[in-house]
C-alpha cells in the first residue's frame, strides 16, 4: 500500500494566511512618490510614517515554471489628498503571465493599464474575481471604509517589475474620491511609455 501524504493547507485567518512562506508590509514611508499630491503625502507622513498601509502573506512553494504563488493582500482604507490608498502596483517581469485576485472583503478596484496607456478597471466586492491579462500593469485600490482583502494567485516564474509605474510618473489614471464616490481622473504626472 502506498503512503498518503497531506498537502499544504492554507487557511485565511484575521491575522493573515496560515502556513505562509513569506510576509511583507508596506508602511506609509515606503510609498513615497506613489501619490500625486506630494503636499498631502508629506503632511500625512509627518504624522503616520510607520503606519502599515498594506501587508501581503504568500505561500511560495518554489520558483519553478508551472508552480503557483498564492497569497492574501490586506489594504487599509484611507486617502492621501483625494486619492485612495493603493498598492505600489507592478507588471510581471515575464509579461505573458496572468494573475487573479478574489475579493474576500471590502470594496476596491483592480486598476489595470496596457503598455500603451489603455485603462481597464474591475470593481472588487466580496465574491468578485478580477482577471489580470498578460502585459497589464496592475494595482489594488481601496475605495471603501474597511480593509480590502483579496486572495491572489499567479505563476511562480512571473516576477515583478515595480519600476514601470515610477518611470511613467504613475499610472495614467488616479482613483479619487468625488463626493463619497470613486472616479478616475487623468494623472497630471503621467508620461506615455
Amino acid at each position: 500500500m502506498s503512503e498518503v501524504r497531506s498537502g499544504p493547507e492554507l487557511v485565511v485567518t484575521p491575522d493573515g494566511l496560515t502556513n505562509r512562506t513569506g510576509r511583507y508590509e508596506k508602511r506609509l514611508a515606503d510609498l513615497e512618490g506613489l501619490f500625486a499630491d506630494a503636499g498631502a503625502f508629506a503632511a500625512r507622513l509627518a504624522q503616520e510614517a510607520d503606519r502599515v498601509i498594506y501587508h501581503v502573506d504568500e505561500f511560495r512553494p518554489s520558483e519553478a515554471a508551472g508552480d503557483l504563488i498564492t497569497g492574501i493582500s490586506t489594504l487599509s482604507p484611507g486617502k492621501i489628498g483625494d486619492e485612495f490608498h493603493m498598492t505600489r502596483g507592478h507588471i510581471h517581469a515575464q509579461h505573458d503571465r496572468t494573475e487573479i485576485y478574489h475579493c474576500l472583503a471590502g470594496h476596491g478596484l483592480m486598476l489595470m493599464e496596457t503598455l500603451d496607456g489603455q485603462t481597464v478597471v474591475t470593481e472588487l466586492r466580496p465574491g468578485v474575481i478580477a482577471y489580470v491579462p498578460p502585459v497589464h500593469i496592475h494595482r489594488s485600490v481601496n475605495v471603501g471604509d474597511t480593509d480590502l482583502v483579496t486572495v491572489f494567485c499567479y505563476p511562480a516564474d512571473a516576477g515583478q517589475d515595480y519600476g514601470i509605474i515610477a518611470r511613467a510618473g504613475g499610472m495614467r489614471h488616479l482613483a479619487v474620491d468625488d463626493a463619497g464616490e470613486w472616479r478616475l481622473k487623468e494623472n497630471p504626472n503621467y508620461v506615455a511609455r
